[in-house]
């Protein structure tokens, strides 16, 4: 273990002197002298721990220190109860050698540090490990014993001062972050939304490579080891493609995230920890196998939408689906519909394609078996950020907040979030409310605001920017809320083409909601390409020409004037022109056009040029 590891265990009472830079120094052992002169008895890398009986006069601290440095000491820690403080003398000395110097309260005995860094760094431990894996596996079992995976994270505390979470590739913490999380010995605070986001890309980044965990990352000023949590079935799960051994991690998959440096770790403690995985990994099927009613419900009502099925028929599933996904509620919920969508350019082995059910050609794939590996994808990836109480607002509990149902067609994910009718709910903003023409009385319950593809952006992109593969992209789009069956099949196409606009933006991550389709930019990412570029050629090459030779900014009077709604007086004050040098622009940009912009359709033209350039 480390140095830094051991100041950072409040039961130890560790306080740093010197040697803060010393502080990744590998601790592989212990030793209490009060000897003038212990080197015989050192072999390097100990923690020297001192009742400092041996300090006479100030003159002691000197040849003591230099004796530790010589034998490659990893650090001193002395005790407080014989002087009180530490000598200053003792201080100094220690950092003239580059040595580590903590003090220890008198309140600590020096047993506890003992017995905290051998059960870190013994190799003998083998039975004791055993009976904590035993604990785990109890802890983890189903009825009133089980605790779930922060039981385990518990134990892993309490048994091995670890502080631990599990986390999903989307930066959601399953479990580590609950009611359960303290901060006293081996506790856990809560792990801050940019640390469990930095740690999510470490691990799909690193995990895209097909090695073994775990994985080494440094997030928060410390070193963290990820060990990725993978289905111990030997069968793909619904979602979820049999993905072991593949270059692509599984996308719906969690992690554990472990605060220490796994690379020093003896092997049994190694291998503690990846049966703990495989516990977890249990419980990850385990809920995965509880969405399987909520997926043939999505699935269900997305057939009977492309169908053409009659809003009766499309009612009465939904009246089914509604107590499934929302126990208890009282009246049919509203609904939104989030559509997303994954493009992957590495290649998918041949044995995904057959899980599908689908028949390779003699390339080794098939666009119907790539389609649906895709789409099953991408349907693992939407259940995780969906459940991410970020994007929702729900509950930090996985199995609380579960409430959404989604399925994949054509190799895009579909999701129906069900919203429960909240009497006194205000009205979200414009765009996360209802769609004009469904007002509510007044006092009458309101809907849930809904998702926001604005929030349910920020929420993901970091992590999935850093671990999708090189060349994939994600794209989201979020309808608007409907509270009937009628207004479900609009939702499901509204959501649709709002992905595709988010298609037509640059990034890896991008989302669009309902409320960009009421506006011209939903019709400029569907012109070609070829299209686009001739359009704004035409218009606009004569400008760059003469701006690159005359140095005139012309377009960025173009682009100020249309923005100032064509008024003179605006345009000219926001770019620091007299107006007859604005209107000389002005006329020298028609000149080289043909175009009047007293004209509102060729207004229209240019500001649909500098759009689409």
């Amino acid at each position: 273990m480390r140095l830094r590891a051991l100041l950072g265990t409040g039961s130890l009472g560790l306080r740093l002197l010197t040697g803060e830079d010393e502080l990744d120094r590998t601790v592989r052992g212990v030793m209490t002298t009060d000897l003038r002169d212990p080197g015989r008895y050192l072999s390097g890398d100990e923690l020297v721990l001192t009742g400092l009986a041996w300090f006479r006069s100030p003159e002691d601290s000197e040849p003591f220190v230099r004796v530790l440095a010589e034998a490659g000491v990893a650090g001193l820690a002395a005790g407080e109860a014989e002087l009180g403080l530490v000598p200053e003398d003792l201080v100094k000395a220690c950092a003239r050698h580059r040595m580590p110097l903590f003090a220890v309260t008198e309140d600590v005995a020096f047993a506890t540090v003992t017995e905290h860094v051998l059960r870190h760094v013994s190799t003998e431990r083998a039975g004791d490990l055993a009976a904590v894996v035993e604990r785990h596996r109890r802890m983890m079992s189903p009825g009133p014993a089980g605790g779930g995976p922060d039981a385990v994270l518990d134990l892993l505390g309490s048994d091995l001062d670890l502080r631990a979470w599990v986390l999903s590739v989307t930066g959601r913490a399953v479990a580590g972050d609950g009611p359960a999380a303290g901060d006293g010995p081996g506790g856990r605070s809560a792990l801050p939304p940019d640390v469990r986001a930095r740690l999510a890309g470490e691990h799909l980044a690193a995990a895209r490579g097909g090695r073994p965990g775990p994985y080494r990352a440094e997030a928060a000023g410390g070193v963290w080891s990820l060990f990725p949590v993978r289905s111990t079935a030997g069968s793909p799960s619904a979602g979820r493609p049999h993905s072991a051994d593949l270059a692509e991690p599984s996308l719906g998959e969690w992690f554990l995230a472990v605060e220490d440096d796994a690379g020093e770790w003896p092997t049994e403690r190694l291998d503690l920890l990846q049966g703990v995985t495989q516990l977890i990994a249990a419980e990850r099927e385990r809920r995965d196998a509880g969405r399987t009613v909520r997926r043939r419900l999505a699935m269900e009502v997305l057939e009977l939408l492309h169908a053409g099925a009659r809003p009766a028929e499309i009612a009465a599933r939904l009246r089914v689906a509604a107590p499934v996904l929302l126990p208890g509620l009282g009246s049919a919920p509203h609904w939104q519909v989030v559509v997303a969508r994954l493009e992957e350019t590495a290649e998918r082995p041949a044995d995904e394609y057959e899980a599908t059910g689908a028949t390779a050609d003699a390339a080794g794939t098939t666009t119907e078996a790539a389609e649906a590996v895709r789409g099953a994808r991408c349907q693992a990836l939407l259940e995780e950020i969906l459940l991410d109480p970020r994007t929702t607002g729900a509950s930090h509990d996985g199995e609380t907040a579960d409430t959404v149902a989604v399925t994949h067609r054509c190799g895009e994910a579909v999701a129906l979030v069900p919203l429960p009718s909240l009497s006194g709910t205000r009205d979200g903003p414009p765009g996360t409310g209802a769609p004009s023409g469904q007002g509510h009385a007044p006092g009458a319950a309101r809907p849930d605001p809904g998702l926001s593809a604005e929030t349910l952006l920020a929420a993901v992109r970091e992590p999935l920017e850093c671990g999708l593969a090189r060349g994939g992209r994600l794209t989201l789009g979020v309808s608007a809320v409907v509270h009937s069956a009628e207004g479900l099949h609009g939702a499901v196409e509204e959501a649709r083409h709002a992905r595709r606009v988010a298609a037509a933006r640059e990034g890896r991550v991008c989302a669009a909601g309902h409320e960009e389709l009421a506006s011209h930019v939903l019709l400029l990412p569907f012109v070609p390409d070829d299209v686009r570029r001739a359009f704004t050629a035409r218009l606009l090459a004569p400008l760059h020409d003469y701006d690159r030779r005359h140095r005139a900014e012309l377009l960025p009077t173009l682009s100020a004037f249309l923005a100032a709604d064509g008024s003179w007086t605006r345009c000219a004050t926001r770019l620091h022109l007299h107006v007859n040098t604005l209107r000389y622009r002005i006329g020298r940009i028609e000149q080289l056009t043909g175009r009047d912009l007293s004209r509102l359709e060729d207004k229209l033209d240019f500001y649909l040029a500098l759009r689409l350039s």
